[in-house]
C-alpha cells in the first residue's frame, strides 16, 4: 500500500504540473498576436520551453503558404494523448497496486 501512496503522489504532482504546462504553451501561442510580448522576458523563458518542443513538428509540416503554422494545433492533440495515456498509465498502477 505504500508504493500505492507514492505512485499517487507522484499522480498528484503531474495532475498540477500538466495544466500549468498546457496553459503556459497556450499563452505562448497566442503571444504570436500581442506585439512585443515574445520579445519580454516572459516570452523569451516561454519560448526557450516551448521552442524546443515545436521544432520537430515545423520540420515535419511546413507552415501552409508561408504565414499559417500548423504544428502548435498539432503539438495540442500530441499533448493531449500524452495526457490521456499518462492518466491510464497511472491508473492502471494505482488499481494494480490496491487489489
Amino acid at each position: 500500500m505504500q508504493i500505492a501512496r507514492i505512485v499517487a503522489t507522484i499522480f498528484d504532482i503531474y495532475a498540477i504540473l500538466y495544466p500549468i504546462f498546457s496553459w503556459g504553451f497556450i499563452i505562448y501561442i497566442l503571444s504570436s498576436w500581442v506585439p512585443g510580448l515574445r520579445e519580454s522576458r516572459f516570452g523569451e523563458i516561454l519560448g526557450r520551453v516551448y521552442e524546443p518542443l515545436l521544432e520537430p513538428f515545423r520540420r515535419i509540416i511546413p507552415p501552409l503558404g508561408g504565414m499559417l503554422d500548423l504544428s502548435p494545433l498539432v503539438f495540442i492533440i500530441v499533448l493531449q494523448l500524452f495526457n490521456y495515456g499518462m492518466r491510464s498509465i497511472f491508473a492502471t498502477i494505482i488499481n494494480g497496486l490496491l487489489t
